[in-house]
């Protein structure tokens, strides 16, 4: 915690969230909108395939290595 490198994740994260959670849709009203981030989040752990772990999904590469 607390290093560059954990950083530079944090803040990709938050960048990735908003432009395609955030700003993706038109909510009517923050409450809308935060009933919508356990979906999003679960769409990105299972289903979006992030190229830093070789096109696979978190969820897929944390099976890879717990194997």
């Amino acid at each position: 915690p607390y290093t560059p490198r954990t950083n530079g994740k944090a803040e990709r994260f938050s960048q990735t969230l908003f432009r395609e959670w955030t700003y993706a849709m038109a909510f009517q009203n923050s409450e809308e909108r935060n009933r919508w981030l356990p979906r999003y989040l679960a769409i990105d752990n299972r289903l979006r395939q992030h190229s830093a772990i070789g096109w696979r999904s978190p969820q897929q590469r944390l099976v890879e290595l717990l194997r």
